[in-house]
């Protein structure tokens, strides 16, 4: 039997009998689509959408990388299990998707997009938006998506959809090559009628493994931790793709291995839980760090080891450090010369668990990194106490304000600027989905549409995106979708004046934080003069949200309490005390690569030359 349907009617229904299931709990894969109509998908789609709405929710976004980013938000709260799918038009809606779909394949989160396309049939060559290319007719902007998907395809023929559209849902829920998924749909394709084979339009379940520990790598990795004197697990993004959080707990409760985690990983362990010892890395905590330093078996959990990590190959000191990478990408489970346990997270942490049997680190071991931790925290404690309640607050003050309001169903939503450092070393995670930072990319202007994708996916739960000036000028358009949709998200905007955490950078690698302030040339031409009269508090309220403006520590504790009551989009607007300085202490505790000119006149970048130079010569090659 078959149905007569449009490619994009027939597409619409597929989407909305596909589902996923891991260890018995089973979801929709595609929840919803978002889109922004125009010629190449509103004749196509648009009507499909319209057609069978009741068979598929419809967001309408703003602008093509923002709806790209509530679907990620959407699909990491989803634990990878449920996903969005994205329609654009051709042309500069097309395009538009590119970052979102970085990011979301960097980050391994599943997306599914569906960029108009010029016509397959070339009835009018070429067409508005087409780009020509002389030498291969069949490209078009579409393919700037190639380097970006896991899966790429253009759908020239209805038949076509039928295994294309089978192949995109196995990616998208494959556990190692999931990312952003585009099918191409040329405009004039969409529309066209075809009979669809019953079977294709049924539902259909797709199941995500989790692959067991190979026994000789197991045994492997067992001897490797039983010799292993001052172990350091790092956790990282895959602990919690697989929701191991309580396996690690109960490894490193077992074993007394203390667990340092990247930005990904962060919250695998709460941050009261004994063996956790905060972030590693160039954003860590000095506990981490140091145990990372002498570390003489670094066991690696679901993590890519990228720069930040690794201090750019600077943080790993001990001679004789080894690696050990449980990780279901074989690609990242031999990094840095590393023993692999190719396996999911959660199932290799319970074997390997099991095959220690009593195996537990020394005591003294175990003393001097809970003592290490307690004056870590006492320095947290510092930095954000406020003696004097009416002045303009810190940013660290700003953070330990929200962090003393919050409770464990609270979601924390940022990715780029000095927060994301600030975060790692002091945000006290309380469950294991409330760390929500996108660092594989950290992409400006991803936290208002990742945190209305997350707060979809968990309406239940206060959701805040923490947002500094420069990210939120880089994409506040979603501020009206989330105001249009009742979508009661929590922006807590904090104004510095710049790109504040790229001016310390500037500043430390001898760029005199050139080009990085929000001001009016001075005298001598550079942007150190008065701060611009911008105003992004009233920025806000003109997209229609609720906007608490906080002068002072005292106000900025009040408006967080009054905006997280509150049941529509709000945000607490505060500007910080220090305009000039990334945020305070504590300081990085480790070092990151970022070339300095190899000579220049002015002193600042002779000096960072020399320092640089220093940091270099101690990175190592882990064989």
């Amino acid at each position: 039997m078959t149905i007569r349907l449009t490619v994009a009617q027939a597409l619409v229904r597929f989407l909305a009998v596909q589902f996923t299931e891991r260890d018995g709990e089973r979801r929709r894969l595609i929840g919803a689509t978002w889109g922004i109509f125009g010629h190449g998908n509103v004749a196509g789609l648009g009507q499909a959408l319209l057609e069978h709405a009741d068979e598929m929710p419809y967001h309408q976004g703003r602008n093509e990388q923002a709806m790209v980013h509530a679907a990620v938000g959407y699909a990491r709260q989803s634990n990878r299990l449920a996903t969005h799918a994205v329609t654009t038009s051709i042309g500069p809606g097309a395009t538009n998707l590119v970052t979102g779909a970085a990011l979301a394949t960097i980050n391994h989160l599943p997306v599914l997009l569906l960029p108009g396309d010029v016509f397959a049939t070339r009835p009018a060559d070429p067409v508005l938006q087409q780009l020509e290319v002389p030498y291969a007719a069949d490209v078009s902007v579409n393919d700037t998506l190639r380097p970006v998907s896991r899966f790429f395809d253009r759908i020239n023929r209805p038949e076509q959809l039928i295994p294309s559209s089978l192949a995109a849902m196995r990616v998208l829920t494959d556990p190692v090559e999931t990312g952003a998924v585009t099918l191409a749909l040329p405009q004039d394709v969409q529309a066209e009628a075809y009979d669809w084979p019953e079977e294709f339009l049924a539902e259909r379940v797709w199941t995500v493994r989790r692959p067991g520990a190979d026994p000789v790598e197991l045994a492997a990795a067992a001897e490797a931790v039983r010799n292993a004197r001052r172990p350091l697990v790092v956790a990282g993004g895959g602990v919690h793709h697989s929701r191991a959080e309580a396996a690690l707990a109960e490894f490193a409760a077992a074993t007394r291995i203390p667990v340092a985690s990247t930005q990904a990983g962060k919250g695998a362990l709460r941050w009261d839980h004994p063996q956790d010892v905060g972030g590693v890395g160039h954003t860590g905590t000095a506990t981490a760090d140091e145990l990372a330093r002498t570390a003489d078996l670094v066991i690696g959990v679901g993590t890519r080891y990228t720069d930040f990590t690794t201090a750019s190959g600077t943080l790993f000191e001990n001679p004789d450090v080894r690696f050990l990478n449980l990780n279901i990408a074989a690609h990242d489970g031999h990094k840095l010369a590393g023993l692999p346990v190719v396996a999911d997270a959660r199932s290799a942490l319970t074997e390997l668990r099991k095959a220690l049997g009593g195996h537990r680190v020394a005591d003294s071991y175990v003393t001097e990194y809970t003592e290490d931790k307690e004056r870590w925290e006492q320095r947290v404690d510092a930095c954000h106490e406020a003696d004097e309640p009416d002045v303009r607050p810190t940013q660290p003050q700003v953070l330990g304000a929200l962090d003393a309001l919050v409770d464990e169903s609270d979601i924390v939503v940022n990715a780029a600027g000095s927060l994301p450092g600030d975060l790692h070393r002091m945000w006290r995670a309380r469950s294991h989905d409330q760390y929500h930072v996108e660092y594989g990319y950290s992409c400006m202007g991803y936290e208002i549409p990742a945190a209305i994708g997350v707060k979809l996916a968990a309406p239940e739960r206060n959701v805040w995106a923490l947002v500094g000036d420069g990210t939120y000028l880089m994409m506040p358009t979603e501020i009206v979708t989330a105001v249009q949709e009742g979508t009661a998200i929590k922006v807590l905007l904090v104004q510095n004046h710049g790109y504040a955490s790229i001016g310390g950078l500037s500043e430390s690698v001898g760029g005199e934080r050139f080009g990085t302030a929000y001001r009016f040339p001075s005298e001598c031409g550079t942007l150190t003069g008065a701060p611009l009269p911008v105003d992004l508090a009233a920025n806000a309220a003109s997209l229609g949200m609720r906007v608490l403006r906080a002068k002072t520590v005292e106000d900025l504790r009040a408006a967080l309490a009054e905006a997280r009551a509150a049941d529509v989009p709000t945000c607490v607007y505060v500007e910080t005390e220090t305009a000039d300085t990334v945020s305070g202490p504590p300081p990085a505790q480790a070092w990151w690569d970022v070339p300095v000119a190899a000579t220049a006149t002015r002193s600042a970048a002779v000096k960072a030359r020399e320092l640089y130079e220093r940091h270099v010569s101690t990175r190592r090659r882990h064989l």
